[in-house]
Protein backbone atom coordinates (compact mmCIF):
# COMPACT_ATOMS: atom_id res chain seq x y z
CA UNK A 1 0.00 0.00 0.00
CA UNK A 2 2.87 2.33 0.87
CA UNK A 3 4.49 1.53 -2.47
CA UNK A 4 1.29 2.38 -4.35
CA UNK A 5 0.95 5.62 -2.39
CA UNK A 6 4.58 6.55 -3.14
CA UNK A 7 4.10 5.87 -6.85
CA UNK A 8 0.95 7.99 -6.85
CA UNK A 9 2.77 10.84 -5.15
CA UNK A 10 5.62 10.61 -7.64
CA UNK A 11 3.18 10.62 -10.53
CA UNK A 12 1.42 13.66 -9.10
CA UNK A 13 4.74 15.42 -8.71
CA UNK A 14 5.66 14.66 -12.33
CA UNK A 15 2.30 15.99 -13.52
CA UNK A 16 2.77 19.16 -11.50
CA UNK A 17 6.18 19.70 -13.04
CA UNK A 18 4.75 19.03 -16.49
CA UNK A 19 1.94 21.54 -16.13
CA UNK A 20 4.24 24.08 -14.48
CA UNK A 21 6.62 23.80 -17.43
CA UNK A 22 3.69 24.23 -19.81
CA UNK A 23 2.53 27.31 -17.97
CA UNK A 24 6.06 28.75 -18.09
CA UNK A 25 6.16 28.40 -21.87
CA UNK A 26 4.69 31.84 -22.44
CA UNK A 27 3.28 32.52 -25.89
CA UNK A 28 5.02 35.52 -27.52
CA UNK A 29 3.77 37.00 -30.79
CA UNK A 30 6.73 38.10 -32.91
CA UNK A 31 6.00 40.63 -35.63
CA UNK A 32 7.93 41.73 -38.68
CA UNK A 33 7.80 43.85 -41.79
CA UNK A 34 7.78 42.73 -45.41
CA UNK A 35 11.42 42.81 -46.49
CA UNK A 36 14.39 40.49 -46.07
CA UNK A 37 16.09 42.05 -43.04
CA UNK A 38 12.84 42.04 -41.10
CA UNK A 39 12.06 38.46 -42.08
CA UNK A 40 15.50 37.42 -40.82
CA UNK A 41 15.03 39.29 -37.54
CA UNK A 42 11.57 37.78 -37.01
CA UNK A 43 12.99 34.30 -37.50
CA UNK A 44 16.01 34.91 -35.28
CA UNK A 45 13.79 36.28 -32.53
CA UNK A 46 11.39 33.36 -32.76
CA UNK A 47 14.15 30.74 -32.78
CA UNK A 48 16.00 32.43 -29.91
CA UNK A 49 12.87 32.69 -27.76
CA UNK A 50 11.90 29.10 -28.51
CA UNK A 51 15.34 27.96 -27.35
CA UNK A 52 14.75 29.90 -24.11
CA UNK A 53 11.48 28.13 -23.37
CA UNK A 54 8.92 30.48 -24.94
CA UNK A 55 6.30 29.60 -27.53
CA UNK A 56 6.77 32.13 -30.35
CA UNK A 57 4.07 32.83 -32.91
CA UNK A 58 5.48 34.66 -35.96
CA UNK A 59 3.35 37.27 -37.73
CA UNK A 60 5.72 38.66 -40.35
CA UNK A 61 5.32 40.30 -43.76
CA UNK A 62 3.45 43.44 -42.66
CA UNK A 63 3.88 47.05 -43.70
CA UNK A 64 5.41 49.50 -41.22
CA UNK A 65 2.16 51.17 -40.21
CA UNK A 66 0.34 47.85 -39.88
CA UNK A 67 2.88 46.15 -37.62
CA UNK A 68 3.18 49.24 -35.43
CA UNK A 69 -0.59 49.52 -35.07
CA UNK A 70 -0.75 45.80 -34.27
CA UNK A 71 1.79 46.25 -31.48
CA UNK A 72 0.03 49.28 -30.01
CA UNK A 73 -3.25 47.35 -30.00
CA UNK A 74 -1.66 44.32 -28.30
CA UNK A 75 -1.74 41.92 -31.27
CA UNK A 76 2.08 41.92 -31.61
CA UNK A 77 4.32 41.53 -28.55
CA UNK A 78 7.75 42.20 -30.01
CA UNK A 79 9.37 43.22 -33.28
CA UNK A 80 12.48 45.06 -34.47
CA UNK A 81 11.90 48.71 -35.33
CA UNK A 82 14.12 51.52 -36.60
CA UNK A 83 14.64 54.62 -34.49
CA UNK A 84 14.20 57.04 -37.40
CA UNK A 85 10.93 55.42 -38.44
CA UNK A 86 9.43 55.81 -35.00
CA UNK A 87 10.68 59.37 -34.65
CA UNK A 88 9.32 60.68 -37.94
CA UNK A 89 6.55 58.34 -39.07
CA UNK A 90 4.91 57.35 -35.78
CA UNK A 91 5.73 60.31 -33.54
CA UNK A 92 5.71 63.05 -36.22
CA UNK A 93 9.01 64.61 -35.08
CA UNK A 94 10.72 66.14 -38.12
CA UNK A 95 13.64 67.67 -36.25
CA UNK A 96 16.90 65.97 -37.22
CA UNK A 97 18.79 64.50 -34.24
CA UNK A 98 21.94 62.49 -33.67
CA UNK A 99 21.72 58.70 -33.14
CA UNK A 100 21.76 58.82 -29.31
CA UNK A 101 19.26 61.67 -29.15
CA UNK A 102 16.96 59.95 -31.64
CA UNK A 103 16.97 56.75 -29.58
CA UNK A 104 16.34 58.62 -26.31
CA UNK A 105 13.45 60.53 -27.86
CA UNK A 106 11.62 57.53 -29.29
CA UNK A 107 12.22 55.58 -26.07
CA UNK A 108 10.59 58.40 -24.11
CA UNK A 109 7.67 58.97 -26.49
CA UNK A 110 6.84 55.32 -27.06
CA UNK A 111 6.97 54.55 -23.34
CA UNK A 112 3.82 56.65 -23.10
CA UNK A 113 2.18 54.14 -25.45
CA UNK A 114 3.21 51.10 -23.44
CA UNK A 115 6.18 50.20 -25.64
CA UNK A 116 9.71 49.58 -24.36
CA UNK A 117 12.75 50.15 -26.57
CA UNK A 118 15.53 47.78 -25.55
CA UNK A 119 19.21 48.26 -26.43
CA UNK A 120 19.79 49.52 -29.98
CA UNK A 121 22.07 47.55 -32.27
CA UNK A 122 24.91 49.09 -34.25
CA UNK A 123 23.05 48.32 -37.47
CA UNK A 124 21.81 51.56 -39.05
CA UNK A 125 19.52 50.51 -41.88
CA UNK A 126 18.89 53.98 -43.21
CA UNK A 127 17.30 54.65 -46.56
CA UNK A 128 19.75 55.52 -49.31
CA UNK A 129 19.79 56.37 -53.00
CA UNK A 130 21.98 54.15 -55.13
CA UNK A 131 23.20 53.92 -58.72
CA UNK A 132 25.22 51.45 -60.73
CA UNK A 133 28.84 52.32 -59.96
CA UNK A 134 29.88 52.65 -63.61
CA UNK A 135 26.88 54.84 -64.50
CA UNK A 136 27.38 57.11 -61.49
CA UNK A 137 31.06 57.56 -62.36
CA UNK A 138 30.25 58.28 -66.00
CA UNK A 139 27.69 60.94 -64.99
CA UNK A 140 29.91 62.42 -62.27
CA UNK A 141 27.37 61.72 -59.52
CA UNK A 142 28.69 60.92 -56.05
CA UNK A 143 26.15 62.67 -53.80
CA UNK A 144 22.44 63.47 -53.74
CA UNK A 145 23.40 67.11 -54.44
CA UNK A 146 25.14 65.93 -57.60
CA UNK A 147 22.01 64.03 -58.57
CA UNK A 148 19.83 67.09 -57.90
CA UNK A 149 22.07 69.27 -60.07
CA UNK A 150 21.92 66.73 -62.90
CA UNK A 151 18.10 66.58 -62.78
CA UNK A 152 17.73 70.36 -62.54
CA UNK A 153 20.10 70.65 -65.50
CA UNK A 154 17.70 68.70 -67.67
CA UNK A 155 18.88 65.15 -67.04
CA UNK A 156 15.94 62.77 -67.43
CA UNK A 157 16.96 60.25 -64.82
CA UNK A 158 14.49 57.59 -63.73
CA UNK A 159 14.01 56.69 -60.08
CA UNK A 160 12.70 53.39 -58.67
CA UNK A 161 11.08 53.41 -55.24
CA UNK A 162 8.76 51.27 -53.18
CA UNK A 163 5.28 52.69 -52.65
CA UNK A 164 5.85 53.31 -48.94
CA UNK A 165 8.85 55.63 -49.42
CA UNK A 166 6.96 57.50 -52.13
CA UNK A 167 4.35 58.55 -49.56
CA UNK A 168 6.31 58.66 -46.27
CA UNK A 169 6.91 61.90 -44.31
CA UNK A 170 10.61 61.05 -44.51
CA UNK A 171 10.19 59.98 -48.12
CA UNK A 172 10.55 61.22 -51.68
CA UNK A 173 8.79 64.59 -51.61
CA UNK A 174 10.56 65.90 -48.48
CA UNK A 175 13.85 64.61 -49.90
CA UNK A 176 13.27 66.53 -53.13
CA UNK A 177 12.37 69.66 -51.16
CA UNK A 178 15.53 69.36 -49.06
CA UNK A 179 17.74 69.08 -52.12
CA UNK A 180 15.76 71.49 -54.31
CA UNK A 181 14.90 69.25 -57.25
CA UNK A 182 12.09 67.04 -58.50
CA UNK A 183 12.00 63.92 -60.61
CA UNK A 184 9.51 64.21 -63.47
CA UNK A 185 6.31 62.37 -62.56
CA UNK A 186 6.75 59.87 -65.41
CA UNK A 187 10.31 59.16 -64.30
CA UNK A 188 9.32 57.81 -60.87
CA UNK A 189 8.68 54.07 -60.99
CA UNK A 190 6.92 52.57 -57.99
CA UNK A 191 7.47 48.86 -57.39
CA UNK A 192 8.07 46.27 -54.68
CA UNK A 193 11.32 46.75 -52.76
CA UNK A 194 12.94 43.62 -54.18
CA UNK A 195 12.19 44.66 -57.74
CA UNK A 196 13.98 47.99 -57.22
CA UNK A 197 17.31 46.19 -56.89
CA UNK A 198 16.65 44.08 -59.98
CA UNK A 199 15.55 47.06 -62.06
CA UNK A 200 18.66 49.00 -61.04
CA UNK A 201 20.94 46.03 -61.69
CA UNK A 202 19.48 45.56 -65.18
CA UNK A 203 19.73 49.33 -65.82
CA UNK A 204 16.00 49.70 -66.37
CA UNK A 205 16.23 52.74 -64.05
CA UNK A 206 19.05 55.14 -63.22
CA UNK A 207 18.57 55.57 -59.46
CA UNK A 208 17.00 53.28 -56.88
CA UNK A 209 15.90 53.47 -53.27
CA UNK A 210 17.88 50.95 -51.24
CA UNK A 211 18.48 50.04 -47.61
CA UNK A 212 22.00 50.74 -46.39
CA UNK A 213 22.45 47.27 -44.87
CA UNK A 214 21.15 45.39 -47.91
CA UNK A 215 23.68 42.82 -49.12
CA UNK A 216 22.70 43.41 -52.74
CA UNK A 217 24.30 46.87 -52.71
CA UNK A 218 27.88 45.55 -52.80
CA UNK A 219 26.92 42.31 -54.56
CA UNK A 220 25.39 44.18 -57.52
CA UNK A 221 28.16 46.79 -57.65
CA UNK A 222 25.94 49.69 -56.63
CA UNK A 223 27.26 52.91 -55.16
CA UNK A 224 25.32 54.70 -52.41
CA UNK A 225 25.05 58.44 -53.05
CA UNK A 226 26.29 60.55 -50.16
CA UNK A 227 23.48 62.21 -48.21
CA UNK A 228 25.51 65.41 -48.00
CA UNK A 229 22.67 67.50 -46.56
CA UNK A 230 21.86 64.95 -43.86
CA UNK A 231 18.26 64.31 -44.88
CA UNK A 232 17.95 60.74 -43.64
CA UNK A 233 17.93 60.26 -39.84
CA UNK A 234 19.56 57.38 -37.99
CA UNK A 235 17.63 54.12 -38.30
CA UNK A 236 19.13 51.95 -35.56
CA UNK A 237 17.64 48.46 -35.62
CA UNK A 238 16.21 47.87 -32.13
CA UNK A 239 13.94 45.33 -30.40
CA UNK A 240 10.71 46.89 -29.11
CA UNK A 241 8.51 45.03 -26.62
CA UNK A 242 5.11 45.74 -25.13
CA UNK A 243 5.63 46.79 -21.49
CA UNK A 244 2.89 44.46 -20.25
CA UNK A 245 4.65 41.49 -21.85
CA UNK A 246 8.10 42.56 -20.64
CA UNK A 247 6.86 43.05 -17.08
CA UNK A 248 5.51 39.50 -17.12
CA UNK A 249 8.68 38.12 -18.76
CA UNK A 250 11.63 40.31 -17.69
CA UNK A 251 14.21 37.84 -19.07
CA UNK A 252 13.07 38.84 -22.57
CA UNK A 253 15.23 41.95 -22.24
CA UNK A 254 18.36 39.91 -21.55
CA UNK A 255 17.79 37.58 -24.50
CA UNK A 256 16.96 40.30 -27.02
CA UNK A 257 19.69 42.66 -25.84
CA UNK A 258 22.22 39.84 -26.27
CA UNK A 259 21.09 39.42 -29.88
CA UNK A 260 21.08 43.18 -30.50
CA UNK A 261 24.70 43.40 -29.33
CA UNK A 262 25.75 41.02 -32.12
CA UNK A 263 24.39 43.17 -34.96
CA UNK A 264 26.09 45.89 -37.00
CA UNK A 265 25.99 47.13 -40.60
CA UNK A 266 28.45 44.56 -41.97
CA UNK A 267 26.73 41.69 -40.18
CA UNK A 268 23.27 42.62 -41.43
CA UNK A 269 24.56 43.13 -44.99
CA UNK A 270 26.09 39.63 -44.87
CA UNK A 271 22.91 38.07 -43.50
CA UNK A 272 20.72 39.87 -46.02
CA UNK A 273 23.00 38.79 -48.89
CA UNK A 274 22.78 35.19 -47.71
CA UNK A 275 19.06 35.33 -48.50
CA UNK A 276 18.84 37.73 -51.43
CA UNK A 277 22.03 36.77 -53.27
CA UNK A 278 22.92 33.25 -52.11
CA UNK A 279 19.25 32.22 -52.00
CA UNK A 280 19.37 30.58 -48.57
CA UNK A 281 16.17 30.43 -46.52
CA UNK A 282 15.61 32.96 -43.75
CA UNK A 283 15.12 30.06 -41.34
CA UNK A 284 18.54 28.58 -42.14
CA UNK A 285 20.30 31.96 -42.05
CA UNK A 286 18.75 32.77 -38.69
CA UNK A 287 19.56 29.35 -37.22
CA UNK A 288 23.19 29.42 -38.40
CA UNK A 289 23.82 32.90 -37.03
CA UNK A 290 22.33 32.14 -33.61
CA UNK A 291 24.49 29.03 -33.30
CA UNK A 292 27.64 30.79 -34.54
CA UNK A 293 27.17 33.51 -31.93
CA UNK A 294 26.48 31.07 -29.11
CA UNK A 295 23.01 32.48 -28.50
CA UNK A 296 21.28 29.09 -28.68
Amino acid sequence: MKIIKSVALMAAAVLCLYFAAGAAAQNIVVGGKNFTEQQIMSQMTAQLLQAKGFKPDVKAGMGSAVVRQAQESGQIDVYWEYTGTSLITYNKINERMGPAETYAKVKELDAQKGLVWLNPSKANNTYALAMNSDEAKKMGIASISDLAAKVKGGGKLTFASNAEFYARPDGLKPLEEKYGFEFARDNVKRMDTGLVYQALKEKQVDVGLVFATDGRVPAFNFVVLKDDKGFFPNYALTPVVRKQVLDANPKLADYLNALSAKLDDATMARLNASVDVDKKTVEDVARTFLKEQGLV
